[in-house]
C-alpha cells in the first residue's frame, strides 16, 4: 500500500511540474490531459484506499517516508498516517478536484493562462493531500502553508485585475494571523509533549491530561493552551469569526477556484485539523466550548450577511462560512463524526453550486449581479436542474444529503452538556431558516421571475453553445448525484457504526452520537422524522418566505428595505469587521510605521545621529578655522594665554588653591 499512497500524492505534483515548467512546449490540450489524468489517478487510487481501509481489512498505516534532519532526539520527517479519516478526506479532495479539473477545460477555454491555471490546481491538490496524509506536525505545517500559498496564486490568478490582487493579499495576510497561532500551538506541543509525531503526542497528552503551564501568572492546562492555539490556525484557514473576512473577497478568482478551495478542500482543513486532534481537544472542556460558541456565531451571523448580497458567488461564499460554522459546532459538541460527515456532504453540493454559478456567469458574459438575471431556466435547463438539486441539499430537504448531516448536528448540539451548547442550538436552528431564505432567494432571482438581462448578456446567452462547452455540464451531473444520495447511503456507518474506528477519539461521557444511536432506525425512518422536526418546518418557512418576496410580491421589498435600512446597512458592511481591520489594524499599523519613520528614522537616526554628528563636526571645524588666521601676533597671543593658564594651574596646585 505504501507505493499506492506515494502515487496518490506524487501524481498531481508531477502534473503541476510539467504543466507549469513546460506548458508552452506541450501545448494547451496536452496540459489539461496530463493534469486531469494525474488527478484522475489520485481519485481512483483514493477510492481504492478507502475501500481497503473500510471493507478490505487494511489497518492504519503510519510510517516515515523520508527523514529530513535529526536534532538530538527530535526528527524532522515526511510521513504518512492513512486511516479511515484520512482515506475519506483523500476521496473528498481528489473527487471534487477531478470534477473541477474537468469543468475548467470549458470555463478557462479562452484564457491565456490556461496551462498555468492547470498547473496551479494540480499543485493545490498535491498540497492538500500532503496536509491530510501527514503523520506529524512538521509535514502538517508544510501542507498547511502550501495550500495557503497556492490559494494566494489562484485568487490572484488574473493579476492584472486590481480587485483580485487586493483579495489575494487580504487572504494571505489574514491567514498569517491564524498561522501565527497555529505555529505557537505546534511549538507548545513540541515543548511539553517532546515530539512532533501524532502518535507520540497523543500518547503523551493522554498520559498527562492534567499537565499545566504558567501563562500570564495563571496556571492553565497544556491541553487547553495547545488546543486553542491550534484552533486559531483552524479559524484562519476555515474562515471563522473574526478571521473570516478573506473568504468572500476571494471570489475575485476564477469560479473553479471557488469550488476547489472554498467549498470542498482548503477551508475544510481546519475541520480536519480539529477532528485529527480530537485526543487533545477531548482533554479540554474550555477549548471545546470556544470551538462551539465561535462556530455558532459564524453559522448564524454570516448566514444573515448572505441575505443582502447581490453577487451570485458571494451569496454562496457566505453560505460556505455559515456551513463551516455548523461543522465547528459539531466538533465543539464532541460530535466529530457529524462534523466530518457534514464536511463530506457539503463538499459535493457546495462545489455543485459554485460550478453552477460559474456556468451562469459564463453564459451571461461574466455577469455576476443577480439583479440582472431572472428566468434563466429557459436558457440553462441543465444548470437549473443541478443547481436546484444542490439548493435542496444545502437547505436540508429530507432524504437529500444535507438533511442527514445538518440535522444530526442540530440534534447533537441539543444533546450536548457543555457551556455554550444552548446558545449554539438556537443559533444553528435559526440558521436553518436563514439558509433556506438566502438559498431560495438566489434560486428564484436567477432562474425564475422577470427576465432582467441586459442586451449584451442576452446576446451571449442566446448563442450559448459557443460559450458554455458541453464539458462543463458533466461535472455538474457528477456532483449532483452524491449531493442527493451520499447522505442516505453513508449516515449509518459513518455516524452510528464503526466507520472511523480509532481515528477519532471521544470521551465516552461526551459521546452525544452514541446517545442518539439508540434512536436511529435507518436512513429512511430518519428522513420521515422530518415531519416532527422543527428544523424541517423552518426550512419550509424560509423557502416560502423567499418565494413570497421574490416571486409573488417583489414590489414589497423596497418598502421593507427602507424600513430596515439600519439593519441592511450593518449586514452590507459585514458588521464592520472590514472597517475595523482597515482603520484600526491596517491604519494603526501604518500610523505607527510613519511615526517611527518620522520620529525615529528622520529625526533621531538621520537628523540627530548621522546628520547631527556631521553638523557638529562642521561647526567645531569652522570655529577652529577662525583661530588659524595665519597672523604671527595671533599665534603669539594664544601662546601667552596658554602659558599663563599653565602657570596659574601650577602655582594654584602648589599653594593648594585647587
Amino acid at each position: 500500500m505504501k507505493s499506492i499512497y506515494l502515487l496518490v500524492v506524487l501524481a498531481p505534483l508531477l502534473g503541476a511540474a510539467v504543466a507549469g515548467l513546460a506548458g508552452h512546449v506541450i501545448g494547451r490540450n496536452n496540459a489539461h490531459r496530463l493534469t486531469v489524468g494525474a488527478v484522475a489517478i489520485s481519485a481512483l487510487l483514493s477510492l481504492f484506499v478507502l475501500y481497503q481501509h473500510v471493507w478490505g481489512g487494511v489497518g492504519p498505516f503510519n510510517e516515515t517516508i523520508y527523514r529530513w534532519a535529526s536534532v538530538g532526539a527530535l526528527n524532522f520527517e515526511v510521513g504518512f498516517l492513512v486511516d479511515r479519516l484520512t482515506a475519506l478526506m483523500m476521496v473528498v479532495v481528489t473527487s471534487v478536484s477531478l470534477a473541477v479539473h474537468v469543468y475548467t477545460i470549458g470555463y478557462m477555454h479562452d484564457d491565456p493562462g490556461y496551462q498555468r491555471f492547470f498547473s496551479y490546481i494540480n499543485l493545490f491538490t498535491f498540497s492538500m493531500l500532503m496536509l491530510v496524509m501527514a503523520n506529524n506536525f512538521l509535514q502538517l505545517f508544510f501542507g498547511w502553508e502550501a495550500v495557503g500559498l497556492v490559494s494566494y496564486l489562484l485568487i490572484g490568478f488574473w493579476y492584472r485585475k486590481e480587485t483580485a490582487i487586493v483579495a489575494n493579499l487580504k487572504a494571505f495576510l489574514v491567514n498569517r494571523v491564524g498561522d501565527f497561532g497555529f505555529l505557537l500551538g505546534i511549538a507548545a506541543v513540541l515543548m511539553y509533549y517532546k515530539s512532533l509525531d501524532y502518535a507520540e503526542v497523543f500518547a503523551a497528552a493522554t498520559a498527562a491530561p492534567t499537565m499545566t503551564l504558567s501563562i500570564f501568572g495563571t496556571e492553565a492546562l497544556v491541553a487547553t493552551v495547545g488546543a486553542l492555539l491550534l484552533f486559531i490556525g483552524a479559524m484562519g484557514k476555515s474562515a471563522q469569526v473574526p478571521l473570516h473576512v478573506w473568504l468572500p473577497d476571494s471570489m475575485e478568482g476564477p469560479t473553479p477556484i471557488s469550488a476547489l478551495i472554498h467549498a470542498a478542500t482548503m477551508v475544510t482543513a481546519g475541520i480536519f485539523l480539529v477532528a485529527r486532534m480530537s485526543p487533545i481537544f477531548e482533554l479540554s472542556e474550555t477549548a471545546l466550548s470556544v470551538v462551539l460558541v465561535l462556530g455558532a456565531i459564524t453559522a448564524l451571523f454570516m448566514g444573515l450577511v448572505g441575505l443582502v448580497q447581490t453577487d451570485i458567488k458571494r451569496v454562496i461564499a457566505y453560505s460556505t462560512l455559515s456551513q463551516l460554522g455548523y461543522m465547528f459546532v459539531a466538533l465543539g459538541a464532541s460530535a466529530y463524526a457529524a462534523g466530518v460527515f457534514h464536511l463530506m456532504t457539503h463538499a459535493f453540493f457546495k462545489a455543485l453550486l459554485f460550478l453552477g454559478a460559474g456556468a451562469v456567469i459564463i453564459a451571461l458574459h461574466h455577469e455576476q449581479d443577480m439583479r440582472k438575471m431572472g428566468n434563466l431556466r429557459r436558457y440553462l435547463p441543465m444548470t437549473h436542474i443541478t443547481m436546484l438539486l444542490g439548493t435542496l441539499a444545502l437547505v436540508g430537504t429530507p432524504f437529500f444529503s444535507g438533511y442527514y448531516s445538518k440535522d444530526v448536528i442540530i440534534e447533537a448540539v441539543h444533546a450536548a452538556d457543555r457551556f455554550g451548547a444552548q446558545f449554539a442550538w438556537w443559533a444553528v436552528l435559526l440558521g436553518v431558516f436563514i439558509t433556506a431564505l438566502y438559498s431560495f432567494r438566489l434560486y428564484f432571482l436567477v432562474f425564475w421571475g422577470e427576465e432582467r438581462l441586459d442586451p449584451k448578456a442576452k446576446a451571449h446567452i442566446t448563442h450559448l453553445p459557443r460559450y458554455v462547452l458541453p464539458v462543463m455540464q458533466w461535472p455538474l451531473v457528477a456532483l449532483a448525484i452524491p449531493s442527493v444520495v451520499i447522505g442516505y447511503l453513508t449516515i449509518e456507518p459513518m455516524l452510528f457504526g464503526d466507520f472511523f474506528a480509532n481515528s477519532i477519539v471521544v470521551n465516552p461521557a461526551n459521546d452525544v452520537l452514541a446517545k442518539k444511536g439508540a434512536d436511529f432506525h435507518g436512513p429512511f425512518a430518519f428522513g420521515l422524522h422530518a415531519a416532527v422536526n422543527p428544523a424541517f418546518w423552518l426550512t419550509v418557512a424560509g423557502a416560502a418566505t423567499a418565494w413570497f418576496f421574490y416571486i409573488y410580491r417583489p414590489q414589497w421589498l423596497p418598502a421593507i428595505n427602507q424600513r430596515a435600512a439600519g439593519l441592511v446597512w450593518v449586514l452590507k458592511h459585514q458588521y464592520g469587521f472590514d472597517a475595523l481591520y482597515r482603520v484600526v489594524f491596517a491604519g494603526g499599523g501604518r500610523w505607527i510605521g510613519q511615526a517611527l519613520w518620522r520620529g525615529g528614522d528622520q529625526r533621531v537616526i538621520d537628523g540627530l545621529i548621522v546628520n547631527g554628528t556631521a553638523r557638529t563636526i562642521g561647526r567645531v571645524a569652522g570655529a577652529l578655522r577662525g583661530v588659524q588666521s595665519g597672523y604671527l601676533y595671533h599665534y603669539a597671543f594664544v601662546m601667552i594665554v596658554g602659558l599663563l593658564l599653565l602657570l596659574t594651574l601650577f602655582v594654584g596646585s602648589w599653594r593648594g588653591w585647587f
